[in-house]
């Protein structure tokens, strides 16, 4: 793979519930950046808002959510994970490799109990 190839990713990404509006835009911020610095491009963004964890993650019961589909050049997503991992407002991230980009997502809701 050459040095200029990209690749289509899909980010997902919950960043801390309690955080104030403009903190977690800051947050948000920080991570397109992360990606757009890399020579990268953000393809869409889905914001699906504050939402109940699965489970308890560090204290967390709850995050707000985003996916985003974005291409960049393979190598560059090792340092995005290091920079991740040094990000207190993310609670937890995830990126795979997708065959395309889903233009509508849809989460069943949890059931309470």
């Amino acid at each position: 793979m050459t040095q200029n190839q990209q690749k289509l990713y899909e980010g997902m990404y919950i960043i801390n519930s309690s955080l104030t509006d403009d903190a977690r835009n800051k947050a948000l911020d920080k991570i397109l950046e992360g990606i757009t610095s890399r020579g990268g491009e953000i393809l869409k963004n889905h914001d699906f808002g504050r939402r109940r964890l699965a489970y308890e993650i560090n204290g967390n019961r709850e995050g707000y959510y985003f996916i985003i589909y974005f291409s960049v050049d393979p190598n560059a997503i090792g340092e995005m994970k290091g920079e991740y991992r040094l990000m207190e407002d993310l609670v937890r991230h995830m990126i795979i490799t997708p065959n395309e980009v889903m233009e509508k997502i849809e989460f069943k809701a949890l059931s309470e109990e």
